[in-house]
């Protein structure tokens, strides 16, 4: 942005975009775009870049949801806790999902901050 901003200050001045670019570290075209964007959209918008769109969610909300709810519930029997790898198995038999992926799995849990594999981390009732 502060680079931006001396972009902006030295074509005010009447400075060329070359020796804007030695002056400021950015290349000719990088000023001529700042001027542009200046001109065409306003200083918003030659200051900042528009907001990206990012990667679409492979997985929909109540995909996740359903996963995390698995993470609560009791492992299978003969485990003492979840793993990532049987959290990925155990969606796919569950048909959560077709597949899934140890990576994405912990990836969901970590935006959840979960980590069942850690005993102190795992929350259990105890019925009466």
């Amino acid at each position: 942005m502060i680079k931006r901003a001396m972009v902006l200050n030295l074509f005010d001045q009447g400075i060329a975009s070359p020796e804007i670019s030695k002056a400021v570290g950015v290349t000719p075209e990088t000023a001529r775009r700042i001027a542009q964007n200046y001109i065409s959209e306003g200083l918003n918008r030659a200051l900042f870049d528009k907001q990206r769109p990012g990667h679409k969610r492979i997985f929909s909300d109540k995909e996740r949801n359903e996963i995390i709810a698995l993470v609560c519930s009791d492992p299978p029997d003969g485990f003492q806790r979840w793993t990532v790898r049987l959290l990925a198995e155990e969606a796919v038999n569950r048909k959560i999902v077709k597949s899934i992926g140890r990576e994405t799995i912990r990836v969901i849990l970590q935006d959840h901050e979960f980590k069942p594999w850690r005993k102190k981390n795992v929350v259990r009732s105890i019925v009466k």
